[in-house]
């Protein structure tokens, strides 16, 4: 069976210029069919809150033949695993992505989280299940399966660093050739990441954040007053450099929480300028690195 056909039931949709994909050959691994409608839990509010997601997509946004870099991302919009801020910290993102010739794909992972379960584990299950069909169709899709980074915000930056840190097996039972493709992601964007530490103020971090030599590189932004604590950047950017991985790390006075790539007056709302030198010093925006 080819990995076209058994990513989901239905072919693959567009929402009239971008490809949407079903992560999951029918329902997703312990859906029980007890979570509400899919929606927009505040409607005109100026962010797009998704909630109620038991349906679990990858949507493709293609830079510019012309622009076209071959690396891509999986980005994992924040929410606090509650809901998903999908433009702010979604779609967004993926045109930014494009401006600069880098493929995004906006994962949809499930949210709120499910009773009895901790509340990265089917959201990383779907995270694992994005990266691997990313890479298994990579050719396809003209990106180098070498040069596939995730990047999140806040919920949605704890979701990279596990997935960033959990990828020599997955965390659900292998369905086909895509879960038999390497999950790790060869770069992670971390933006205002929460639930890294054990506590908010602690530099010890959460238990299921493993890092090792092994460890993708990072780019971590955060502000000192972000009311989710910058402890959290400061404790994943020492792991790294304790474990000799790459880190390079960010930290501005002000911004606070949740401001995405719009502008203001803090310096914070800049990274993006910062982070496509990062991706290119690093030479992920170069072929056959």
């Amino acid at each position: 069976m080819s990995n076209r056909l058994a990513v989901g039931d239905e072919p693959a949709k567009t929402d009239a210029k971008h490809e949407i994909i079903a992560l999951w050959p029918g329902t997703a691994p312990g859906e029980k069919g007890d979570i509400g409608e899919e929606k927009d839990t505040s409607p005109g509010s100026g962010i797009i809150r998704l909630g109620n997601v038991t349906k679990p997509t990858i949507t493709l946004y293609r830079p510019a033949a012309d622009k076209d870099t071959g690396a891509a991302v999986v980005i994992c919009p924040g929410g606090g695993y509650s809901i998903l801020a999908y433009d702010l910290e979604g779609t967004e993102v993926c045109e930014w992505l494009n401006s600069i010739g880098v493929t995004g794909v906006l994962l949809k992972y499930r949210v709120p989280v499910r009773k009895g379960l901790p509340r990265y584990e089917p959201p990383l299950q779907d995270a694992q299940r994005a990266l691997g069909i990313v890479r298994s169709r990579a050719k396809e899709w003209g990106i180098d399966p070498k040069r596939i980074g995730i990047l999140g915000f806040s919920a949605g930056g704890h979701l990279s660093a596990a997935a960033s840190n959990t990828f020599d097996d997955r965390t659900y039972p292998a369905i086909d050739d895509a879960d038999k493709t390497s999950c790790r992601p060869d770069f992670t964007i971390l933006i205002y990441p929460a639930y890294l530490t054990t506590k908010d103020t602690s530099l010890t971090l959460a238990p299921e954040i493993k890092v090792t030599a092994h460890t993708p590189p990072a780019f971590i932004v955060m502000a000192e007053d972000d009311p989710v604590h910058v402890e959290n950047a400061f404790a994943y950017g020492l792991a790294l450099k304790n474990a000799k991985a790459s880190a390079e790390l960010h930290i501005y006075p002000t911004g606070g929480h949740g401001y995405g790539l719009r502008p203001s007056k803090n310096e914070v709302c800049h990274w993006p300028d910062r982070a496509a030198e990062w991706l290119k010093a690093q030479g992920w925006l170069t072929a056959g690195k």
